[in-house]
């Protein structure tokens, strides 16, 4: 049985808790963080305002008013000895895929735009990515990256964007990318970047640092409600697993036709999720999690 170390718990002034899981990033400490986070919303305790997840750790903004520090303190402790082990870490959650067209000419466009900031201002951020991994061949990349599914452990700093985190491989698998040396000072909406293990989708332009491998044909992030699977804004929600899919230019330009009209329906699959059966099973549990999808 897998069970994980108690959380340490810090108060931030009269609003806040912090909770700190774990100081590394691992998805035993990512599950347990969201595990304790969607209970907290469940109970829906008077007092709380607001509750925000990351990787290993969690904040919660309450009103003294309502509930005391302590109070607040006791029911946390209470959700975290109950979620300490995964299997009480079960997260209903869905599969998005997201169709990409890798290696594209507007994310190298962007390569060269900043290749002052680059390590390598030869090489464009794919080439790189490549060649920092090890690969020779753009398709064995592609493949390489796009053949998994990706864990979302926490959204933020920009709204709409996520970080995905890739499931079923051990660590001399994970496709790992240095950062820009320094940040760009653009990127276009719906590129997708890698950066250390985590792979992101910008939700708008602005700046940044992961490594531009591609574009998304679909939106992450839209305020026009277009979309029907984008009521919400934002498409991404912690502990959801997205799947790339690559695509050419024709199907991309088929996609991003049927996005502006307002007929593209994204392909999801509502899923069970199960901590402790990734953590047994790895890579088998990840198959059958994917099949018919």
């Amino acid at each position: 049985m897998f069970t994980l170390p108690e959380t340490k718990f810090d108060f931030l002034g009269d609003e806040y808790i912090y909770a700190e899981i774990s100081r590394e990033m691992s998805l035993e400490n990512n599950f347990k963080a969201l595990a304790i986070t969607d209970e907290l919303r469940r109970r829906n305790i008077p007092g709380i305002i607001d509750i925000c997840p990351a990787n290993t750790s969690y904040l919660v903004r309450y009103d003294p008013e309502m509930i005391t520090s302590t109070d607040l303190h006791d029911y946390l402790m209470d959700i975290d000895m109950n979620k300490s082990h995964l299997s009480e870490m079960n997260l209903l959650t869905k599969i998005v895929e997201i169709p990409t067209w890798y290696d594209d000419p507007l994310t190298r466009e962007y390569s060269f735009k900043y290749k002052n900031r680059h390590q390598h201002p030869d090489l464009t951020d794919f080439e790189f990515a490549m060649r920092v991994n090890g690969f020779k061949e753009r398709n064995a990349f592609i493949e390489a990256h796009s053949s998994i599914p990706y864990f979302i452990t926490m959204t933020g700093y920009i709204p709409g964007i996520a970080w995905c985190f890739p499931l079923g491989l051990s660590k001399e698998e994970i496709i790992q990318v240095p950062k820009y040396s320094s940040p760009r000072t653009e990127t276009p909406n719906r590129a997708v970047g890698i950066g250390g293990a985590f792979t992101a989708v910008y939700p708008v332009d602005s700046p940044g640092s992961y490594q531009l491998i591609g574009m998304s044909a679909v939106p992450v992030f839209d305020t026009g409600f277009r979309l029907e699977d984008l009521q919400n804004v934002v498409l991404a929600r912690p502990g959801d697993i997205w799947k790339y899919r690559p695509i050419d230019e024709i199907e991309y330009r088929k996609i991003r036709s049927e996005v502006e009209s307002g007929t593209f329906t994204y392909h999801i699959k509502e899923v069970v999720f199960s901590p402790e059966e990734y953590l047994t099973k790895g890579k088998m549990y990840i198959r059958e999690l994917m099949e018919d999808f």
